[in-house]
């Protein structure tokens, strides 16, 4: 901590002001210790409800079609995929990956699996996630932060199983609550609370310490199964323990200084446009402040239901579900292609402020240090294979961009799943591949020393 407060913040007459890494820093300081490196970031976006994937004799096709025309690095977008030509060299598009473990879940029930892999298919009393990907990588670099993450969504909260309103789950396949309030969310980050803090934070390291001998003498009178049940409580203390040890290191700390004016933050999804910008903005502000280097917003629920909803209305439709559901409707793909690019703006609005801002630490811009990943767990139709995804940033870690990595293959662009093989789906083809392929790779670059994450096979050689 003595080192972040250090390069952070210049002290004097009881004040802490906020300070950027200098470059001059990045290497050694002027006692020549080595000072840290450009931070690695994670940020994971989802959408739900999948995209537009007219069949290639559809008028709409040309336009509309979700995923780009052609291959490789010899691609083009439709208008769905419009407000991201600028960026084109900085991201890449996938095709033909998915969690093989919910290819027969509906897409409705798909988001809870999405940054984890887990079979969450199955009647309620079976449901089982597990740990997702921002938190695997959170183990890794949450302790250098203030915060070890920024969990977001829309609707906020937990949601209920197959129907989550939060992308991140802790090592037990618990889900964390979402925060969906603007001025919450900024609050935490960058307001400092009036109450006793350090009280507080003693009286539950004290509470803490009584649970867990109360516990430990329980234990001995228990059942086996009662005490694998006990296990798991015992640890949940106990990562409550280190969250509680790790507030009060940084207790003293001075938080960021940064003025929320600029944004409106009593924003509500009545004002869907905005809204959706504010929440990107918030992210983009934690990153820039060092605050966390690990974030997850949840766009929207599936199923049509909460007010994520009602973000469609940015763009002049009532509810987002709906469009989904009415492509066979005169311009029905058209519509839901013109919902579709209103996201692809908003995502492509953060690759520009993180591609627009110097890394303070070094050389290059903070997207060329930030992994981002935008997709959904369906496609055409609720379909649970061939995730639309869009990778982007990560160009100091080792990732080459530019390019559309058509695994689906060239001529598949939709069509209903009707429990046989698609076109795409062909001998040379085979299945989709697993997507937590991809994740290993992410995790890889992003410095964790680890072979594989949940049921992936190998890594990306060609990203």
């Amino acid at each position: 901590m003595n080192q972040i407060d250090r390069r952070r913040f210049l002290r004097g007459s009881g004040v802490a002001l906020a300070l950027p890494l200098f470059g001059s820093l990045s290497v050694s300081s002027a006692r020549g210790q080595q000072v840290a490196a450009n931070p690695k970031r994670l940020g994971c976006f989802y959408f739900p409800d999948g995209v537009p994937m007219p069949l290639p004799e559809d008028p709409a096709y040309q336009d509309w079609a979700w995923f780009p025309h052609g291959n490789g690095r010899e691609f083009t977008f439709t208008k769905c995929m419009e407000p991201l030509e600028s960026l084109k060299s900085d991201l890449t598009v996938l095709s033909g990956f998915s969690h093989p473990k919910s290819r027969d879940v509906h897409g409705h029930n798909n988001a809870d699996q999405f940054l984890t892999a887990a079979a969450t298919g199955g009647g309620d009393r079976e449901y089982q996630n597990t740990i997702s990907l921002d938190q695997e990588y959170a183990k890794h670099v949450g302790d250098q932060t203030r915060f070890a993450s920024l969990v977001m969504s829309t609707d906020g909260g937990t949601g209920t199983a197959r129907g989550t309103h939060t992308l991140s789950f802790d090592r037990n396949g618990r889900p964390i609550p979402a925060e969906h309030r603007p001025k919450q969310i900024f609050d935490q980050l960058f307001v400092k609370s009036d109450s006793d803090s350090a009280r507080r934070l003693a009286l539950s390291r004290s509470a803490l310490d009584d649970m867990l001998s109360d516990a430990r003498s329980l234990r001995q009178s228990l059942s086996v199964d009662d005490r694998k049940s006990l296990d798991e409580y015992l640890d949940s203390v106990r990562q409550a323990e280190i969250k509680v040890e790790k507030a009060k290191r940084w207790l003293d700390a001075p938080l960021p200084q940064m003025d929320g004016d600029p944004l409106n933050l009593e924003l509500t999804t009545d004002e869907p446009r905005e809204y959706l910008q504010t929440m990107f903005d918030l992210i983009y502000l934690a990153f820039k402040t060092d605050s966390t280097r690990v974030a997850t917003y949840q766009i929207g629920r599936e199923n049509g239901v909460g007010r994520s909803d009602h973000l469609a209305r940015a763009v002049g439709f009532n509810l987002a579900h709906q469009l989904s559901h009415e492509t066979k409707k005169v311009g029905g793909w058209k519509d839901f292609g013109i919902y579709c690019q209103f996201l692809n703006q908003q995502y492509g609005r953060l690759i520009s402020k993180l591609k627009e801002t110097p890394e303070p630490a070094g050389t290059g811009s903070m997207l060329d240090n930030t992994l981002l990943l935008f997709g959904s767990a369906s496609s055409a139709f609720h379909l649970s294979r061939n995730y639309p995804l869009i990778l982007a940033g990560g160009s100091q870690l080792g990732f080459r961009h530019g390019q559309y990595i058509n695994h689906a293959g060239m001529n598949f662009q939709g069509g209903p799943w009707l429990g046989k093989r698609e076109p795409w789906q062909d001998e040379a083809k085979g299945e989709d591949l697993p997507l937590s392929n991809l994740y290993a790779t992410m995790l890889q670059r992003l410095g964790v020393a680890t072979e594989s994450f949940a049921d992936s096979t190998g890594i990306v050689k060609n990203i």
